[in-house]
């Protein structure tokens, strides 16, 4: 279900329910999470934001959307265990889906802060055209690169 608030101005960034702006960190592998969940926070301390970790958890067809092959609660323990590294108190979101992007773009309000890692590479990285995808949506993506 797509968010939808017809009093929020497409001009401002996302803000969460209770008025506050929102951090929102997408997983990406272990390393560039904790990499961009660093960015974040410094971020989010200094606009005094909440931080969220976004783990599109992809269920392959065969399967029930509701039967990962992989438990929610098994990948949330491992979310908080990257997060624990951070010094600051971050929500952590499970999204059970088919598709990545269909995934962020029902979890994502409008015009949501995202920051997202990557390794670096010359090369076009899956990292990187998610990062495309988001600003094209109209996001405002900030992308940190891992060696």
């Amino acid at each position: 279900m797509p968010y939808e608030n017809s009093h929020q101005s497409y001009l401002l960034p996302a803000v969460g329910e209770d008025d506050t702006l929102k951090v929102t960190v997408v997983y990406t592998s272990d390393q560039a999470t904790l990499s961009a969940m660093q960015s974040a926070a410094t971020l989010a301390g200094s606009l005094h934001a909440n931080l969220t970790l976004v783990y599109p958890q992809v269920v392959p067809y065969p399967r029930p959307l509701n039967s990962p092959p992989v438990l929610p609660a098994f990948t949330e323990k491992r979310l908080r265990a990257i997060a624990s590294q951070i010094p600051m108190d971050t929500d952590i979101h499970v999204c059970l889906c088919r598709d990545r992007e269909d995934a962020l773009a029902t979890e994502l309000r409008p015009r949501s802060v995202v920051v997202l890692g990557g390794r670096k590479r010359w090369w076009p990285t899956a990292e990187k055209s998610l990062a495309r995808k988001l600003l094209r949506a109209g996001h405002e993506v900030i992308f940190t690169e891992t060696e």
